[in-house]
């Protein structure tokens, strides 16, 4: 009896339909995964566009309780910096996660598209995933998977705020406060995860870390074509500020990206830490224009061919166009420089891209 209460209060946040078709027009695929695909659609009472991710229930035989991990932690959640799950609807035999739609593009792609880039739109796009990460960790959140390819811009426009997605690894921090599951993308994952050790959020950090080294200098700090000696350098947190391309970075800046990959997690950063750090709320991130040599090793060490499975880069774009919606998305769209494509990630499958000039500079205050 405990068990059917047990499920009947889970189960109470979806919202059963017999046809999702007659409440959202669906117009195309923006990304596949291992057991869902996530598609554009048109909400049929309001003219709004969203991201509706699809699982099949028979997909679902044995993984019901990653779906349920995903679904619980995105409903928990509100932050301007995470996409938002607006809505759950079920049939029998789809379930239909309703996502905010996010248009703006890719990490990577923004960068490479940028003529002048600086260590301080480096930071700016850092703070804000702190920001969430943090308030995350504060709710007892470990996102687990923070990758490139997890952060999105909301819309294509300069300033531009980023947006964290996929939450299918994250997990719920039990009393203990440690885990044990082996899980995340291996040049991100931190080194007490390879080591099969109890880790904590401290994992976020170290992610954090490697995405911060990766936006000054374009490529990754760990990279061995051979899985093993690519674990082999992050158990021993083995990286270097290499020459030509670090000489002009700041000593601030690699102070910081150290202090967040370091090999110790207690003596790692937290994202507080990292947010009262000077790279962050100070003044010492450089204004020096590095776009040329950061976009060329991006280029370089982050292949679009390996960036777009299974992804339609262009579908949003053809629609709002299409269906001339609103003017707030129209323009935002319009306003995407010639040549350039922006484009939404999901968490079917997610794709690359870098951080925008324009936002607000940090106001933070720390003690």
């Amino acid at each position: 009896m405990a068990q059917e209460n047990g499920e009947s209060a889970r189960d109470s946040w979806k919202k059963q339909v017999d046809d999702i078709k007659k409440i959202f027009e669906f117009k195309e695929i923006l990304g596949t995964g291992a057991f869902s695909e996530v598609v554009l659609a048109q909400e049929r009472s309001t003219g709004k566009m969203f991201a509706v991710k699809c699982i099949p229930k028979k997909a679902l035989k044995g993984k019901e309780s990653s779906i349920e991990n995903e679904i619980a932690v995105l409903r928990k959640i509100k932050h301007e910096n995470i996409v938002a799950l607006e809505d759950i609807y079920e049939s029998s035999d789809h379930l239909y996660l309703i996502m905010q739609l996010v248009s703006g593009g890719e990490l990577f792609d923004r960068i490479v598209e940028k003529g002048f880039y600086t260590e301080k739109d480096a930071s700016t796009l850092i703070r804000q995933v702190l920001d969430a990460v943090n308030y995350l960790h504060s709710m007892g959140i470990v996102h687990r998977d923070l990758k490139p390819e997890n952060l999105l811009y909301f819309n294509p426009q300069d300033g531009s705020k980023i947006m964290i997605s996929d939450f299918g690894l994250s997990k719920m921090e039990g009393t203990g406060g440690v885990m044990s599951t082996a899980c995340g993308t291996p040049g991100y994952v931190a080194p007490e995860v390879l080591a099969q050790k109890p880790y904590s959020k401290a994992v976020d950090c170290w992610s954090i870390g490697v995405i911060a080294y990766i936006l000054l200098c374009g490529y990754p700090p760990f990279y061995d074509e051979n899985d093993s000696k690519l674990f082999e350098q992050i158990l021993k947190a083995d990286y270097e500020f290499d020459a030509p391309y670090w000489d002009d970075i700041s000593d601030s800046a690699k102070d910081f990206i150290s202090s967040l990959m370091e090999k110790d997690p207690a003596k790692r950063y937290s994202c507080e830490q990292a947010l009262c750090h000077a790279w962050i709320a100070g003044d010492t991130a450089l204004c020096k224009n590095i776009h040329e040599s950061v976009s060329r090793q991006m280029r370089k060490n982050f292949a679009k061919s390996k960036w777009r499975q299974a992804f339609n880069a262009t579908a949003v774009v053809r629609h709002m166009r299409r269906l001339q919606l609103g003017s707030s998305m129209g323009s935002s769209m319009d306003a995407s420089q010639p040549g350039t494509t922006p484009n939404p990630s999901y968490p079917a499958d997610m794709t690359q891209t870098g951080p925008e000039e324009g936002v607000s500079e940090c106001e933070r205050v720390c003690p």
